[in-house]
């Protein structure tokens, strides 16, 4: 019996995972066919011998395009990991030929974005200063998303119940405060004593309904014995928040590093008002099925040292 691997014993195609990727993002077998270059008729031959070699059904044809079964959506995840991995291993020769030390790409949610990261990159700059650094700001559920999909070497964020955490490893930082900011000048400013009661009327910018954030909001004026405010305005865009303060009376709700670092650049000011709710902690994310390149335990352990002094945590070095 061969002790081969499956995909070389079925002669796994590069193309027919690249075919995997764009029919499932065009939903479109003669799309995906135009956008691989390639006749229709070819395309749907290479998806066929596919489905046959692994003896599963990977689209269902519907009179309007093609949708993933539960096989070919394990066969998608694992195609784009596959894909992402080969670009990696592409872009590194090519950094490596050219006398670069290699790449490495990091996510963040916004807090260790503006006040972890700047101080870990500067470490890596310093010591391989042509390292090649991508960052990538966003919320955690995108960020964990191409993590798995292999567009994401590191993230620094939350886990959530609702995302597969098994081949992830997980090491906390730090949990956030939240506080509240106007513009400055505000006449909340420097008014003593202030409450919620003294708030719950003011036109708030809030985090978008169903974010945790949100939720935690709401349920501070609840425990006060108040209704949320309802003079609100939905956004999680800090450029939006930021130029919306300036130009009223409105007030917002944002983790306390990111508005302390706009306070002191004179953009926003804090409010003396005391907000039980805080976000969970955040921490270094990374996959367990994956081995790290150079590069990338050079940012990890640059994240570590930049967050023993932010953040008083000793983590595992690298």
């Amino acid at each position: 019996m061969s002790t081969a691997p499956w995909f070389i014993r079925l002669r796994l195609k590069t193309r027919q995972l690249l075919l995997l990727v764009t029919l499932a993002e065009e939903g479109n077998i003669h799309r995906a066919a135009q956008v691989l270059n390639m006749t229709q008729p070819a395309a749907s031959k290479l998806l066929k011998d596919l489905e046959d070699v692994l003896e599963v059904l990977l689209f269902d044809r519907l009179p309007r395009g093609m949708r993933p079964t539960w096989y070919g959506e394990t066969m998608i995840r694992h195609a784009r990991e596959a894909l992402a991995s080969l670009h990696r291993a592409h872009d590194e020769l090519s950094a490596l030929k050219a006398g670069r030390f290699g790449q490495v790409s990091v996510g963040a949610v916004t807090s260790p974005g503006l006040v972890l990261l700047p101080p870990a990159v500067a470490l890596v700059k310093r010591d391989q200063p042509s390292l090649r650094v991508a960052i990538d700001i966003e919320t955690s559920p995108v960020l964990l998303e191409r993590l798995d999909q292999g567009r994401l070497d590191v993230v620094v964020a939350r886990l959530f119940a609702g995302h597969d955490n098994a081949n992830l490893r997980y090491e906390s930082l730090t949990g956030e405060a939240v506080v509240a900011i106007g513009r400055p000048g505000h006449p909340l400013v420097r008014q003593p004593g202030l409450t919620l009661r003294d708030v719950v009327d003011a036109g708030w910018i809030v985090p978008p309904a169903g974010s945790m954030l949100r939720h935690r909001f709401d349920l501070t004026f609840q425990e006060a014995g108040l209704a949320p405010p309802a003079n609100v305005v939905e956004t999680a865009a800090l450029l939006f928040i930021t130029g919306m303060l300036q130009r009223s009376d409105m007030i917002s709700v944002l983790a306390a590093d990111v508005a302390r670092y706009y306070e002191s650049h004179g953009i926003v000011s804090v409010l003396p008002l005391e907000l039980p709710c805080h976000m969970d902690d955040f921490g270094i994310i990374t996959r367990t099925d994956r081995e790290a390149s150079p590069a990338v335990k050079v940012m990890l352990q640059a994240l570590k040292t930049a967050s023993l002094t932010l953040y008083g945590r000793r983590l595992e070095s690298v």
